[in-house]
């Protein structure tokens, strides 16, 4: 693995400029509201929540433009804007199914803001010592940092937003990307032109199975998303290749012999609109193929913590040197995380409030102290998982649902051990979740913005206050929204489904109440140790089998687009003729740029153009529908047009990197 402990980060260490202002904190307290709310919408509404980093560094761009706000401010208020985003995420995907599995009948305001903030805190508290051990001390992409880094360093230039410097390479393909995957995803998703997901199910004939005759179905699709296009171009072939093969793994073999086995079921309420045979599909992925996937993804996350064992130890070691109070190294700016003495002595403290609240949730003394012992530690495993995740695909592709389901599993089974069932079982279950969740979510998704910050030269510091205060504005305003959407509309309706929600109270119905299908778990642990044993890596096929297999096919296109493209350069350059320069380089590289770096950097700008394009526009979306704003063109949008654009797109992102090199021949 690569080390960035000599990174030469866009601002020097030994340089100091503005970061951790007034202005900073109060624009990224606003952030985390506004982006928070909206998510905490769209994820209950369609089962998936923006990445915030990349809208957030934009909007704080525009807000701190006026106060000519250096780039360090402006990556400070991102991580206030990441906050809202996260903490979103992990209640969303939680707390409803207290509604769902009617424990409750509405969203209880205090119990809910008591769940974000002590889960906000462990999350950003765990992901101090995680900085180094996932940032620094690996080489994972973190591809939404390096869009992030690209998106800030070329608009803003300088070391202010209101100064520029003489750069190598134009900035104009980060704005051509962002219009293009802009305006793609808007007439996609608000005025309906074309459909942004194509899929079909054809049957391949009748078979005897087991006395039974039953239709083989083969399966097939793609979602034609120009930002997932950019993200497998950053993360590379290697990584998009491994996901592809997990979605072919759970899509195209298991799914199919599963319904030639027992036939399709009748679609889930949630599958009910893609008709019969395509929903019953889905169903049999839901509730059988995903659950592979969650087992590949445990035994994977664990052995993802094991193989960065000794960047966690090392970051511990320090830790007990302060805590000792002896003398760790002088370091660089950088470099300057919050004191390890400090952090440590608050996550023992957590334990009390952690227990408190499982005490007044549930009345039980011996069950809720034992809880939050373990809850302080499957935070940490949580937040370890999530944010190598996170640096692996990006945040908006981090399955912080599969990272749940995998804590409700063993939650559910320590409880069961406790002989806790029943409705009170399950409440409990799902509020000890909710807590892990939390802290998960953010650890993973804030390591993101940490990942920029070691690009662009923050203070570690100073953002993970930042964090902190992002946490406390979004905790306390996080029930409001979602007491006053299930008012409106209410959770579990059409027009609230809460999708993730659903998986969540079924899986701890399944468990308490012994209906789950364990034998799909333990066969995703058994492939997760068969990959480990040939030396291949496991969480990006995790993530193939428990995403849809759609999000696969776009993703590995990029890749395939990037292998191109790095073929294209070797045929041109060769490997010998200049030093290879990282993806994390080049992101910040704005001077002395030679030819291949700016073929490259060309291609990252561009490709971070569609990932911050489409999510801005999923936020300015999400109002729109909030809004009750509706501009659809047609009820029943055609897929073509969509297809030919999105190719269109893809081939743009082969061509520009490389357009120089061909034009020159």
């Amino acid at each position: 693995m690569t080390n960035r402990e000599d990174f030469k980060s866009f601002i020097p260490s030994e340089k100091i400029i503005p970061e951790l202002t007034f202005k900073a904190i109060i624009i990224g307290i606003f952030l985390a509201i506004i982006l928070g709310a909206a998510n905490a919408y769209l994820g209950l509404y369609a089962g998936m929540t923006v990445s915030a980093i990349i809208p957030g560094a934009v909007m704080a761009l525009a807000l701190l433009r006026p106060f000519k706000g250096t780039i360090l401010e402006v990556n400070l208020a991102t991580m206030g804007a990441s906050a809202g985003e996260c903490i979103a995420a992990g209640i969303i995907f939680t707390i409803p199914a207290l509604i769902l599995l009617g424990v409750w009948t509405e969203i209880n305001y205090l119990e809910t803001t008591l769940i974000a903030l002590l889960g906000g805190l462990l999350g950003v508290l765990w992901m101090v010592p995680l900085r180094r051990a996932l940032v620094v001390k690996t080489d994972l992409p973190f591809p939404e940092g390096v869009a992030v880094a690209a998106v800030l360093t070329t608009t803003v230039g300088g070391e202010t937003t209101d100064e520029k410097k003489a750069s190598g390479v134009t900035g104009i393909w980060l704005g051509v990307g962002a219009l293009v995957a802009g305006l793609f995803k808007f007439c996609e998703l608000s005025l309906n032109i074309f459909r942004g997901t194509i899929e079909h199910i054809s049957s391949i004939g009748k078979y005897k199975i087991g006395g039974n005759i039953n239709q083989g179905w083969l399966y097939g699709g793609v979602t034609i998303s120009p930002a997932l296009l950019g993200v497998g171009w950053i993360i590379g072939t290697r990584i998009a290749s491994y996901v592809l093969v997990g979605g072919l793994l759970g899509w195209v073999i298991i799914a199919p012999i599963v319904a030639l086995a027992n036939g399709l079921p009748l679609p889930a309420p949630e599958f009910a609109e893609l008709g019969v045979e395509l929903g019953g599909f889905y169903t049999i992925w839901a509730n059988q193929v995903r659950f592979i996937g969650v087992g590949t993804m445990l035994i994977g996350g664990l052995w993802a913590i094991w193989a960065i064992r000794m960047n966690l130890a090392g970051s511990i070691k320090e830790a007990i040197i302060g805590i000792k109070g002896g003398q760790v190294k002088s370091k660089k700016r950088t470099d300057k995380d919050a004191s390890f003495k400090l952090i440590f002595i608050f996550i023992v403290l957590m334990t009390i409030p952690v227990f408190l609240l499982y005490l007044w949730l549930s009345d039980m003394f011996g069950i809720s102290l034992i809880m939050a012992i373990i809850t302080i530690f499957f935070a940490f495993i949580a937040s370890a998982l999530a944010g190598y995740l996170t640096g692996l695909v990006g945040s908006s592709n981090m399955p912080i649902s599969g990272v749940t389901v995998a804590v409700l599993l063993i939650v559910s089974l320590i409880m069961l051990g406790f002989g806790v069932t029943g409705a009170g079982g399950m409440a409990i279950v799902i509020f000890i979740s909710a807590v892990i969740a939390v802290g998960g979510s953010i650890s993973g998704d804030l390591l993101q913005s940490m990942a920029c910050g070691q690009m662009l030269g923050a203070t570690p510091r100073n953002l993970q206050i930042s964090m902190t205060f992002g946490v406390l504005a979004i905790s306390g305003v996080v029930g409001i929204v979602i007491g006053l959407l299930h008012k409106a509309f209410r959770i579990g309706s059409t027009k609230l489904v809460a999708p993730q929600a659903g998986l969540m109270a079924g899986v701890v119905k399944g468990v308490l109440g012994g209906e789950m299908l364990w034998p799909f778990v333990l066969a995703g642990m058994i492939l997760a140790c068969v990959l480990i044993l040939i030396d291949l890596p496991v969480l990006p096929v995790a993530i193939g089998i428990y995403l849809p297999f759609t999000l696969s096919i776009p993703i590995f296109t990029g890749g395939v687009i990037r292998y191109l493209t790095d073929r294209q350069f070797k045929k041109k350059f060769g490997t010998a003729q200049e030093e290879e320069v990282s993806d994390w380089e080049l992101a910040i590289k704005n001077t002395d740029i030679k030819p291949k770096e700016k073929a490259i950097r060309t291609g990252l700008l561009f490709t971070a153009g569609l990932v911050a394009g489409e999510a801005l526009t999923g936020v300015i979306i999400a109002i729109l529908v909030v809004m009750g704003i509706n501009l659809a063109f047609y009820e029943s949008a055609p897929w073509l047009p969509g297809l030919v654009v999105w190719i269109y797109i893809a081939i743009l992102l082969a061509y520009i990197p490389i357009r120089e090199i061909i034009n020159k021949n």
